[in-house]
């Protein structure tokens, strides 16, 4: 949790859309971010790290999350999902959000956990 702001991820391979063992593999990753504070947040960029096993490394930041700025109330939580193709069997992402405080209008980064992706055949 960073300042009062908890981020989940849930991630899937996706076989159907997927090659294993290629440079073809896609993830989609279930995110739930939740406000524990008191106060009201929105949600304003994102910022990805991509990193594969092949040494390939990328950086994605855009507006929003899917479209979207989510404004969170106390105590709610905003789910979204979305996809990561990835050129190798294995690989991670981590991020952050900008976030603000809609009372104060004070900017804040919240970190998004490292999480993993691993084509199934891959783990032991």
């Amino acid at each position: 949790m960073t300042n009062g702001i908890a981020v989940e991820v849930i991630v899937e391979f996706q076989a159907k859309f997927s090659i294993p063992f290629s440079d073809q593999n896609v993830f989609t990753y279930y995110i739930r971010i939740h406000n524990s504070n008191q106060y009201t947040v929105q949600l304003l960029r994102r910022h990805w790290w991509i990193w594969e096993s092949n040494g390939t490394n990328r950086q994605v930041k855009g507006e929003g999350v899917i479209g979207e700025q989510p404004v969170l109330a106390p105590g709610k939580t905003h789910q979204y999902q979305s996809f990561c193709p990835i050129a190798s069997s294995m690989g991670k992402m981590s991020g952050s959000y900008q976030m603000i405080r809609l009372d104060t209008n004070e900017l804040f980064e919240i970190k998004i956990p490292e999480f993993h992706l691993i084509v199934p055949e891959m783990q032991n």
